[in-house]
């Protein structure tokens, strides 16, 4: 069982995933803090000063600050936090969708091979290229015609 567990470690495409989730979990921070420290601030100033983490509506009592209801163990609904977690979650996805057409970009096109087939003039059907005569109609044919 030992064994089992460390060919299933040891191969290629689980070190890649486990590489993937810690470089995106790094990246998730760099984006939270990109959100929370740069992108909301401007956009708190432009609302008439407002912080969104700040938002929210108590479901019991009356608090000033999301801090204030959490100590007391009030119930409350964080709509400035959900607001940060969708400005978070469409820069993420905006990330990842320039990374994949980057990569997209740059992956080889498979090259081309030449047609081994070709359409036989007179009946329209599929014919080897190295065939003389069509086997659809037996027309004779040239490589200029084929």
């Amino acid at each position: 069982m030992l064994k089992e567990f460390r060919e299933f470690i040891a191969r290629g495409n689980v070190i890649d995933m486990a590489v993937g989730i810690i470089i995106g979990v790094a990246f998730g921070k760099i984006v939270t803090s990109f959100v929370n420290d740069i992108i909301m601030p401007p956009i708190g100033l432009a609302l008439g000063s407002v912080d969104f983490t700040s938002l929210f509506v108590p479901l019991k009592g009356s608090y000033p600050s999301v801090a204030a209801a959490k100590a007391a163990g009030a119930p409350t609904i964080n709509y400035g936090l959900f607001i940060n977690s969708i400005l978070e979650f469409l820069i993420i996805a905006f990330a990842v969708f320039m990374l994949v057409k980057a990569v997209n970009r740059i992956k080889r096109k498979p090259e081309e091979k030449p047609a081994d087939t070709a359409e036989c003039a007179y009946c329209c059907s599929k014919i080897p290229i190295k065939a003389t005569r069509c086997p659809a109609c037996t027309s004779q044919l040239n490589p200029a015609t084929s």
